[in-house]
């Protein structure tokens, strides 16, 4: 026998409605003054005109009752329905007009759906905020930012994406990212890259970053485009406009007091007679244009030192041997050694060399200028990073915002070019180099940190 099928529960027979079952309640309720009333009209010794007229009257104001009684339940549960509906569809005019006391539970249902309502109109009028700044950023930011959904179609774009495809927007939404030439820049992965690439409004060098955040329950992917080669080119034309002007600044200094000497050296040799220190006065003159020349010289070749450095050749380095021999060069003043802990790590020891000459040089010629001392040492900073401080008793920094500007120097006869030298060597290490005042006394502390390899790096 086959067992019968489970019924469809749509198909279930519904039960008395909520309005009917008020309605029922409030009949039954008055029900029984009713029929004590009909029973005491019709047992009693009465006209039939009378009986009937009152009878009428007893049944027209029981259902009137029934009336008021299901209307005074029902109409305000249809307010707060209509109320809740209107909250539902985003409209939050709406408002009861009845007003009740507080200890009225009607009263609180209303005054708790106006609450809600003032709540999400707040929410919903500062989401609409956020949205149109977030839109306004969009617009005004020179980055291209284009948005996908799971099928790869283009929803969402800003005006750096309309120019770079040259396109409106109206005739790209929609559009999947092999039709627009973006799939490689959307599948390149999570972190940052950088690419050639040529689109319809614009061709150049590119970093793409990449996205995912869910809309609607459905995955959706960002993709940010930022133009490189405006940024590279712009740098590049800054770093120009400085060396020319650096350039230009040592060598007028040099050609200056050349030219003038030359003038008047060939002054000298026109004149009838010749004066009497006329060889005193060209071995004076060329003196000074040899010394000029031999000045820019240096500057030159300074310059060629900075702008061919050449990669590091790693090889193991002992810390403590290393700075005990650059501090074993000056001889000017006895520098002082602040012992570390015993490391070894991987670097080139020539270039490190260069690097430390150079701090310590200027060091010495800061304490020079007060009589003070110079110290040296090292020390771990940190899990996997090496410390060597130099510090010296000079008169401190005198202008930090040029230390590493090339060619900035105020040392007479320098060139501007050791400092500039000595962070590209830490930064070719992975490293990083910093002055700063002393804290603990007059003078300047030169920190530079290194990257720790090697078994016996700590």
């Amino acid at each position: 026998m086959v067992p019968p099928a489970n019924p469809d529960p749509r198909r279930r027979r519904r039960g008395l409605g909520y309005e009917r079952h008020i309605a029922l309640l409030a009949l039954l309720t008055g029900a029984p003054g009713a029929v004590v009333a009909l029973s005491l009209l019709w047992l009693g010794d009465y006209e039939p005109r009378v009986r009937w007229t009152l009878t009428l009257f007893v049944v027209v104001c029981w259902w009137a009752l029934v009336a008021v009684l299901r209307d005074r339940v029902i109409r305000p549960i249809q307010t707060l329905s209509n109320l809740l509906s209107a909250l539902l569809e985003g409209d939050y005019s709406l408002r009861p007009t009845s007003a009740r006391s507080d200890d009225d539970a009607l009263g609180l249902a209303f005054r708790e759906v106006n609450a809600l309502g003032q709540t999400l109109r707040e929410q919903r009028l500062g989401a609409l905020e956020a949205t149109a700044l977030l839109r306004k950023v969009m617009d005004e930011i020179d980055v291209a930012v284009f948005t996908f959904d799971h099928e790869r179609r283009l929803r969402l774009l800003n005006r750096a994406g309309e120019r770079l495809l040259a396109r409106p927007s109206e005739r790209l939404l929609g559009l999947t990212a092999d039709d627009l030439g973006l799939s490689d820049a959307l599948d390149g992965g999570e972190g940052p890259r950088t690419f050639e690439a040529t689109f319809p409004g614009q061709t150049g060098r590119w970093e793409a970053r990449t996205g995912e955040f869910r809309q609607g329950g459905l995955p959706h992917r960002l993709l940010v485009l930022t133009d490189l080669s405006r940024a590279l080119r712009e740098e590049e034309r800054q770093a120009w406009q400085r060396l020319v002007r650096v350039l230009g600044h040592e060598i007028n200094n040099s050609l200056a007091p050349i030219k003038s000497i030359a003038a008047s050296l060939q002054s000298l040799l026109g004149r009838e007679p010749a004066p009497a220190d006329l060889h005193e006065d060209l071995r004076s003159g060329l003196h000074v244009i040899a010394s000029r020349t031999e000045s820019l010289s240096r500057f030159m070749t300074a310059y060629a030192r900075l702008a061919r450095l050449p990669p590091p050749t790693p090889g193991p380095v002992d810390v403590g041997a290393w700075v005990r021999e650059v501090v074993a060069l000056e001889t000017r003043l006895e520098v002082a050694v602040v012992d570390g802990p015993p490391l070894v790590i991987r670097a080139d020891g020539d270039q490190l060399d260069q690097l430390l000459i150079n701090l310590v040089r200027n060091a010495a010629d800061a304490a020079a200028e007060t009589g003070g001392g110079v110290s040296v040492g090292w020390r771990l900073g940190g899990p996997g990073l090496l410390e060597v401080f130099v510090e010296d008793e000079g008169p401190g920094l005198p202008e930090t915002a040029n230390l590493f500007v090339p060619f900035f120097t105020t040392k007479p006869g320098g060139t501007g070019v050791g400092l500039v030298l000595s962070r590209q060597i830490a930064e070719a290490h992975g490293g990083s180099l910093a002055l700063v005042d002393r804290e603990d006394r007059r003078g300047c502390r030169a920190v530079l940190r290194l990257p720790v390899h090697g078994p016996n790096g700590g």
